[in-house]
């Protein structure tokens, strides 16, 4: 077999280990990334006035609930209080 057929053969081995070290890689982050827990839903959310939420979203240490009056309301998740309201302005009104 000829010199540069063997470093042909040679470089395709060794592209197809990388490409099989990369999809067990990134399989393996999905699975430890995916597997792990997620932190608790809150049972219970008492939102101020008539409010009517609309999205849900959660961190470590909050929660947000997105409201119909285009607001956020972010609570904290050991106390469930109330820490922060943000009025959403939309271009759209």
């Amino acid at each position: 077999m000829p010199g540069s057929l063997k470093f042909l053969k040679a470089l395709v081995i060794v592209l197809t280990l990388v490409m099989i070290g990369g999809v067990v890689t990134v399989v393996a982050l999905l699975v430890m990334r995916l597997g792990g827990e997620t932190p608790p839903l809150p049972d219970h959310i008492e939102l101020p006035g008539a409010a009517t939420a609309i999205s849900f979203s959660q961190a470590a240490d909050w929660y947000a609930v997105v409201t119909d009056a285009d607001e956020i309301l972010i609570f904290d998740r050991l106390t469930g209080e109330l820490q922060q309201t943000v009025q959403v302005e939309t271009g759209s009104k």
